[in-house]
């Protein structure tokens, strides 16, 4: 019996002590998990980091400052690996431990980040609470065991066709929005979610990789400034981060790199938009004319794209060193007909190779052309690269391949169409930060045509292309360039 008034008298404690700390997060996440203990998970941590401590310290100011009527606003970007998702849970905790018959919801850019990574972060620091036993999860919700419908946290996915979701918090005793991954989350959930704002007691927090120069997390740090208190967290200024590997990105890719800016210092893009390839550059190769001893050691490479029919062209274009021809645009229905196109422009131009996008129906004369036994590589943009911590596909890895291509004094035809492509294609990051660029039916839902001269172009830029694109001179070449005065 004694063990019983003993352990209703811990509650009673423990309740009072936790309700002590409503303004003070950094007090609750100092006292409720076991820092230093011998034989624990955090045997060997005294606390939090100190960015991690200096915004709980904030966040409570805040609190104080503003009274029990209070709006709360953060937007946090950082580098790589400080531990932003460590704080989120704690943030959910501190926020459903204080607040009785509170209501919250999280999201990240995708459901797999949010179960896998937020969802499943927060499970680990719940049980190594004190007060663990007050809750209880599932894969969408944290809830109080004892009040399951009226005080707790919601996981919802932030798909556009789940936005009301996000708009059902009104009323309640506090208001917790966190955004995991921010910077990809869609405007329209960023837009429901400031419904909620009309209320008090409300606390939305946002974290992320600064991963796009455009969107509402960008525009916490423009339009929106005034609205939010914001920071960024530079990775080598956090207690887990490898030093090292940052020291090697930093000589690789340089400080002042966008790679650095995103992956490391927690700042966004430096280019002006999402824009792949800068203007500059796309309209200084279209009237760049190189001269015929520049390009004709080169050999000649064919790059196909594949209609998926409907409105999109079938291509085929030449890639001789700097130089590039656009060889025919089809609209060809029958795949047999285009492969004899293919064949045609490969022996009158006398290409050395033949590179294909093989997606889809590109496999079919793919395979017709291997038939053949014409010298032909195919590529399926959506395979792994070469270089998998930099890029998320193939497409990504080419792409940007052609765009070092374009920038070195590159000579392409003044096509509109082709400089529109190239001009419209965008870019982003994965939650891994690898650089990944907007899909064909994502452009084609903003109403855009489908980047066929482009893609056909960046196809002789794949892994294997590169040894065959050295310059190879012979007697002949040289006896040619010197009757047509070339020096």
């Amino acid at each position: 019996m004694e063990l019983v008034i003993n352990k209703q008298e811990y509650e009673i404690e423990l309740i009072k002590k936790i309700g002590s700390f409503k303004c003070n997060p950094l007090g609750f996440v100092q006292y409720i998990f076991p820092w230093g203990k011998k034989g624990s998970p955090l045997e060997a941590y005294k606390g939090p980091d100190k960015w991690q401590r200096d915004y709980l310290i904030q966040v409570g100011k805040e609190m104080l400052s503003q009274g029990d009527e209070y709006t709360i606003q953060y937007s946090t970007a950082s580098g790589h690996g400080v531990g932003k998702s460590t704080l989120t849970s704690w943030i959910i905790l501190w926020f459903i431990s204080v607040n009785p018959h509170c209501a919250g919801n999280v999201t990240s850019n995708t459901w797999s980040q949010l179960s896998t990574k937020t969802w499943r972060e927060l499970a680990l620091w719940k049980d190594r609470a004190l007060n663990s036993d007050w809750f209880e999860m599932t894969t969408g919700r944290i809830f109080h065991k004892e009040h399951k419908d009226t005080w707790g946290v919601n996981a919802l996915s932030n798909s556009e066709k789940n936005s009301e979701s996000f708009a059902g918090l009104h009323n309640t005793s506090a208001t917790l929005i966190l955004f995991d991954e921010a910077s990809a989350i869609p405007d329209v959930i960023w837009e429901v979610c400031e419904g909620a704002l009309t209320d008090p007691r409300i606390q939305w927090h946002t974290f992320g990789n600064p991963t796009r120069n455009t969107g509402r997390f960008k525009e916490c740090w423009g339009k929106f400034q005034e609205r939010w208190s914001t920071r960024q967290i530079d990775s080598r200024d956090a207690m887990m981060t490898d030093k090292k590997k940052i020291a090697e990105w930093a000589e690789d890719y340089g400080e002042d790199s966008d790679f650095m800016r995103v992956r490391v210092r927690g700042v966004f893009p430096r280019a002006a938009s999402d824009q792949l390839i800068s203007e500059e550059i796309i309209d200084r190769a279209a009237s760049n004319t190189v001269e015929p001893k520049d390009y004709i050691n080169y050999p000649k490479i064919l790059g196909v794209d594949v209609s998926r029919g409907g409105i999109d062209d079938s291509v085929i274009v030449m890639r001789q060193g700097p130089r590039l021809q656009i060889l025919g645009i089809y609209q060809l229905k029958d795949l047999m007909e285009l492969a004899g196109k293919v064949v045609e422009q490969f022996n009158t131009e006398r290409a050395s190779h033949i590179y294909i996008d093989s997606t889809g129906l590109g496999a079919g004369i793919y395979d017709r052309l291997n038939q053949l036994g014409v010298p032909v590589t195919g590529v399926s943009f959506g395979t792994k690269p070469i270089d998998k911590r930099m890029y998320a596909n193939t497409r990504a890895e080419i792409w940007n391949r052609m765009k070092e291509w374009l920038g070195q004094e590159a000579d392409i035809p003044y096509n509109q169409k082709l400089i529109q492509e190239l001009k419209q294609q965008t870019y982003g990051y994965t939650e891994s930060l690898a650089i990944q660029l907007e899909s064909k039916k994502a452009m084609k839902g903003r109403g855009l045509d489908s980047p066929d001269i482009a893609d056909a172009i960046a196809t002789t830029f794949y892994g294997d292309s590169l040894e065959l694109l050295r310059p190879v001179t012979t007697y002949k070449q040289v006896q040619k360039a010197d009757s047509l005065g070339w020096t």
